[in-house]
């Protein structure tokens, strides 16, 4: 499938996504604290959603053009700019604070790179593009004090802008966790597969817990993760949440 194809397939997910999206602003935030009440810590507004969804394109567009140079270089150069061409195209406008327009952005994005990375160089150089990722995230994402709590707060925050139901268990400088109950990635992924939209991975899991682990450690802690199946989802392997924890290197305990 060229690229063309996939931007074609791409827009009908947009327009077929409106409702979608109504029903996501109506559950987002669906957040749980320790005793079942709201988690502690402001709600991002609009304007930081769309930060957020903007630094998460260009942490992943750079990181794979740092992928490319230093694994690959040389190959593949026309069809990378071919790829950055339909990412970048139609954004919305510098004024629009539209966190839903920036979702498709992105989310159209990550379905190129990850379809243009197993189609070109296999499924088992999605880490290393993860890790060239993390690179870039590790320079980018704002050291605001608060240690592994702050390493957390930013995969937290990448639940929420999917409206998943989550919960931080612990949050210290030294270590802190998060439990996702539900992960809404799962909805919105697989709500466009089955209309047909072409999406390469089976699960978001595959590529997501490679690059929250490199995050984490490219910010100097150890990640730790398990996949969680919610209830009702039988045999346990449906994967639809997980729990991450963030520690300094100093601190016990095993990783994944």
């Amino acid at each position: 499938m060229t690229v063309k194809e996939v931007m074609v397939e791409e827009e009908t997910v947009e327009e077929e996504t409106v409702e979608e999206e109504t029903v996501e602003e109506e559950t987002a935030l669906r957040t749980e604290g320790p005793s079942g009440g709201p988690v502690a810590g402001p709600e991002m507004t609009d304007a930081e959603r769309v930060g957020l969804w903007q630094q998460r394109l260009f942490e992943a567009v750079a990181g794979m053009t740092k992928y490319l140079v230093e694994q690959h270089a040389g190959a593949a150069l026309r069809a990378w700019i071919e790829v950055q061409s339909a990412i970048f195209a139609d954004l919305p406008a510098n004024a629009q604070a539209d966190p839903g327009a920036w979702q498709r952005v992105f989310f159209r994005a990550q379905a190129l790179m990850e379809r243009f990375v197993v189609g070109h160089y296999g499924h088992g150089e999605l880490a290393g593009w993860a890790r060239a990722n993390a690179a870039v995230h590790g320079a980018v994402e704002r050291d605001a004090g608060g240690g592994s709590a702050d390493v957390i707060g930013r995969v937290r925050r990448q639940a929420e802008l999917y409206g998943s139901r989550y919960r931080v268990v612990e949050a210290s400088r030294e270590r802190s966790e998060l439990l996702i109950s539900h992960c809404s990635i799962w909805d919105y992924r697989e709500a466009a597969r089955r209309r047909g939209v072409p999406i390469t991975l089976a699960s978001p899991c595959e590529f997501c817990t490679a690059a929250t682990a490199a995050n984490i450690a490219a910010r100097g802690y150890r990640p730790e993760f398990e996949l969680l199946a919610e209830e009702g989802d039988g045999d346990g392997s449906g994967g639809r949440g997980c729990r991450w924890t963030a520690s300094s290197p100093g601190e016990g305990g095993g990783g994944s």
